[in-house]
């Protein structure tokens, strides 16, 4: 199946799974592709997740920058008990996204799985699409599990 006609079913599969995400990017990158731009797709590929991250860290901040989150309410995050799981919650995902970019160095052909992975969590579970690094190390320690498991039964 060529590129196109996959942009086109992830199309299709992104308006049957009300995923405007999905299907935005579908489209962008069949434009992309019909218009013969197609010399940028590697440096979509290689900097779209640092620009999303970049896009996804300006929301974040925003009410940082608005004013609408104050050094008190800063304080009293973190130094009450949800505050300090949030703490432990943000260095575990780290962790686990790192662990997901050495998966991915060592068995690079794993991206197949987590992309189309992804897009049945945005279409079936209404999931968003923060980035490869997470389902990675998910995926790595989803693997660990499964071989520690496998090796205890053998």
């Amino acid at each position: 199946m060529s590129g196109e006609v996959i942009l086109v079913v992830l199309i299709i599969i992104g308006l049957i799974g009300r995923s405007p995400i999905i299907s935005t990017a579908a489209c962008i990158l069949l434009i992309v592709k019909l218009i013969s731009l197609d010399r940028f797709l590697p440096a979509i590929e290689r900097r779209g997740l640092e620009i999303g991250l970049l896009c996804l860290t300006f929301s974040v901040l925003v009410p940082f920058a608005s004013g609408r989150i104050q050094t008190k309410e800063i304080i009293g995050a973190l130094t009450s008990w949800p505050g300090w799981i949030a703490l432990i919650g943000g260095a575990i995902a780290t962790y686990v996204n790192g662990k997901g970019l050495e998966m991915l160095k060592f068995d690079p052909q794993l991206i197949v799985g987590l992309v189309i992975g992804s897009i049945l969590g945005i279409v079936f579970f209404r999931g968003i699409p923060v980035g490869p690094l997470m389902a990675a190390g998910i995926t790595a320690i989803l693997y660990k599990l499964l071989s520690l498991l496998s090796d205890r039964i053998s």
